[in-house]
């Protein structure tokens, strides 16, 4: 996922549409300042709020997660001596794909430890599913140590398998609760279906180490809304 082309393709919807910072963020309920960080490339909407301006700008959650638009299929002058049967078969097939590349479903992320609160979506169809963690808060007991550096990964594990499906950026010289302010996780094509997603355990995993080189691991176990449709 390229947090700069989502900023530009959001960017260019909203000059399209002759909408200031301030008007994209009324519309969609949150402050101009999210709206400048989107279109600078240092963050990206989460996907509830992909959904919504997918619907309002009738664009599909797979441009904007890909920061460009689909070629659209020109229309082509068909003949009358092209049978007429060939070309409702022919309608209905480009219908079905275009349906489900916009047939999203959306699954709610939250952390099932107390230490943690986490804000994050999944939004998946037939083929994929799309996962974004916008928000990481440690409420646990307080700590500021300042650490020799941070990173986190997020894995998917099934019975005794454990794969690693993304990682955030590692930081260094800095603190628990700095470092998960601005940390997101985004995977952008996740091949698992809904039902299998909701059977398997994913958990975010942060190591800090400290200038003596103690590390401290953090398991977070991600609870997911349990309806797929």
């Amino acid at each position: 996922m390229n947090q700069e082309k989502i900023g530009n393709f959001i960017k260019q919807i909203r000059l399209e549409n002759n909408l200031t910072q301030k008007d994209l963020a009324d519309k969609l309920g949150v402050t101009y300042q999210a709206v400048s960080k989107w279109e600078n490339g240092k963050n990206v909407p989460d996907i509830g709020i992909m959904k919504q301006i997918s619907e309002e700008f009738n664009v599909n959650i797979d441009e904007i997660l890909n920061g460009e638009k689909q070629l659209k299929k020109s229309n082509t002058k068909w003949y009358i001596a092209l049978i007429p049967v060939l070309f409702i078969i022919l309608g209905l097939i480009i219908i079905n794909i275009m349906n489900s590349k916009n047939d999203f479903e959306f699954k709610t992320m939250s952390s099932k430890c107390s230490d943690f609160k986490i804000t994050g979506s999944a939004a998946y169809n037939k083929d994929k599913t799309s996962i974004y963690i916008s928000n990481i808060e440690f409420c646990g007991k307080e700590d500021t140590n300042i650490y020799k550096n941070i990173e986190c990964s997020l894995y998917e594990k099934e019975e005794d398998f454990k794969k690693k499906i993304s990682s955030c950026e590692e930081k260094k010289n800095i603190t628990l609760e700095e470092f998960l302010k601005d940390t997101n996780i985004q995977v952008s094509s996740y091949s698992m279906v809904c039902k299998k997603l909701t059977s398997t355990t994913l958990y975010l995993e942060i190591d800090a180490t400290t200038k003596d080189n103690k590390t401290t691991k953090y398991t977070i176990p991600i609870k997911l809304s349990d309806n797929c449709k």
